[in-house]
């Protein structure tokens, strides 16, 4: 972020950090005529709120919006309907889970087949190992053969990022892996860029498997204040939601 100010010695701003949305559900216009008039209204308020998302599932073509929370989506679907006059009907809310792994896996896979009437090859080895959550996921190359070439290696990394989309638990996005590129195995002719895309998400797959993957639940701190007449029964709400009191003070 940049303040108004002279071009030759700009004053910049730290950029705002938001959270990632923790919930998600269907949403769709009563009548199919406001389609349109929908995803328009919804990427207005993603303009205001950048704790909200939406998307449109490429197979069902359901629209999904994503929030903070029940009470987050309810409000937004009620502001559809209050300043945009257009009625919706929801679906079921569902958490949004992300996978991971918790141990260091060494997986080597080869791609050989014919494909589209031509022969394709790829071979590689490839380590995942886990990152400190939140820290994301990154690609490592540390082949140096000069037959493997940027193209293929910029295919690896591409296939690994496809790969990472659906995990092997439960099908969720993978987070905080960092995956190595140790070894590539090299045909002249035969090898190419497709190769090396399917063989690396093959490999990430079956290294993912082996790491101990896990499924993540979304965690939020917050800070409750009730009288105290209502501590007891508060404190029982939260545990049966599957809350863990830190602290309780006076």
């Amino acid at each position: 972020l940049y303040a108004l100010c002279d071009k030759d010695h700009p004053i910049a701003f730290e950029s705002m950090q938001f959270d990632q949305p923790v919930i998600s559900m269907a949403v769709e216009p009563k009548q199919v005529k406001d389609q349109e008039r929908l995803l328009d209204n919804l990427t207005k308020i993603t303009d205001e709120d950048p704790t909200f998302k939406f998307a449109v599932d490429e197979d069902t073509g359901q629209v999904v919006i994503s929030g903070m929370g029940e009470l987050h989506l309810e409000v937004l679907a009620q502001r559809l309907k209050r300043e945009f006059s257009l009625g919706v009907n929801t679906g079921k809310p569902q958490v949004v889970y992300r996978e991971t792994i918790s141990k260091k896996a060494q997986i080597e896979t080869v791609f050989d087949r014919e494909w589209a009437g031509e022969m394709h090859f790829a071979g590689i080895t490839a380590e995942v190992s886990p990152m400190e959550r939140g820290k994301g996921s990154q690609f490592v190359n540390k082949v140096s053969d000069p037959l493997m070439t940027e193209e293929f290696i910029n295919s690896v990394e591409e296939g690994i990022k496809e790969a990472s989309e659906s995990g092997v638990l439960m099908g969720y996005p993978v987070i905080d892996v960092e995956t190595t590129l140790l070894d590539a195995r090299v045909k002249e002719l035969v090898s190419s860029p497709l190769a090396f895309k399917i063989v690396a998400s093959m490999a990430y797959k079956e290294a993912c498997e082996l790491a101990s993957p896990l499924l993540l639940e979304p965690i939020m701190k917050l800070e409750i204040i009730v009288p105290e007449e209502f501590v007891g029964d508060v404190i029982s709400d939260l545990h049966t939601r599957g809350g863990r009191i830190e602290q309780i003070t006076a």
